[in-house]
């Protein structure tokens, strides 16, 4: 039985990329008391909030019974934040939406329509 032997003489040579990775936030489109940008989402907000919060949460691939849970508006905002890399905290987000409810939905809705 015969052998052969190999001799490896070099290391294979392992490249090395560096990666920039871009961590800024952006902004929200509208300020949040903007309510009367669109008419639209301020009519709906104002008259059948529940309906708006239903395709907001929609729009975000949530369930349409979510606003129908207690501080859920809340998460759903900061999961918003999350998506479009809008800086901000959930301390923001609950003042906003305990502060200015609808403000608040009629921002999101917004927000969703300019980046969807």
């Amino acid at each position: 039985m015969e052998f052969q032997s190999t001799v490896v003489n070099s290391q294979p040579q392992v490249s090395v990329r560096q990666y920039t990775v871009t961590t800024g936030s952006s902004d929200w489109s509208s300020n949040v008391c903007d309510c009367c940008e669109d008419c639209g989402i301020c009519l709906c907000a104002f008259f059948i909030p529940c309906i708006l919060a239903c395709k907001v949460s929609q729009d975000n691939g949530e369930s349409c019974c979510l606003p129908c849970l207690p501080g859920a508006m809340i998460a759903l905002r900061t999961s918003m934040r999350s998506r479009y890399n809008i800086g901000g905290s959930v301390c923001n987000d609950w003042a906003v939406m305990a502060c200015l409810p609808l403000c608040g939905l009629c921002q999101m809705a917004r927000e969703q329509r300019i980046r969807g």
